[in-house]
């Protein structure tokens, strides 16, 4: 059992920059890929970010890379994802996730555990 709990939200200009972190509990945190997915209002939950469990493969999707970088610290049992140039776009709730599974999918439905969101909110 994996409990998420995020945090680092807020209101940022174009341009600005923010830092999420996600908070695992649980002894095996290191076991798991962890995620970050967002979804604006009406609209399906998409995949943001993902790194392995020991941090050496990283995936981003095409509409955030080279501006957003996912890392971990398995010390810590933390999770980040560091926003820069952000765009209104980019709005939306992000959640943070965690996959017990080898091979991690971009789909939203094959993640086992899930935060309750952090709204993250650019404005033009």
């Amino acid at each position: 059992q994996v409990q998420l709990v995020e945090s680092g939200g807020g209101l940022v200009q174009a341009g600005g920059s923010l830092r999420l972190s996600c908070a695992a509990s649980g002894r095996t945190f290191r076991s798991y890929a962890m995620g970050w997915f967002r979804q604006a209002p009406g609209t399906e939950r998409e995949f943001v970010a993902a790194i392995s469990w020991s941090g050496g493969s990283r995936d981003y999707a095409e509409s955030v890379q080279g501006r957003f970088t996912i890392s971990r610290d398995n010390a810590k049992n933390m999770v980040y994802l560091q926003m820069n140039s952000l765009k209104p776009e980019d709005t939306a709730v992000y959640y943070c996730a965690a996959d017990s599974t080898i091979v991690v999918s971009r789909t939203p439905k094959t993640w086992d555990y899930w935060g309750q969101g952090t709204q993250v909110t650019v404005s033009s």
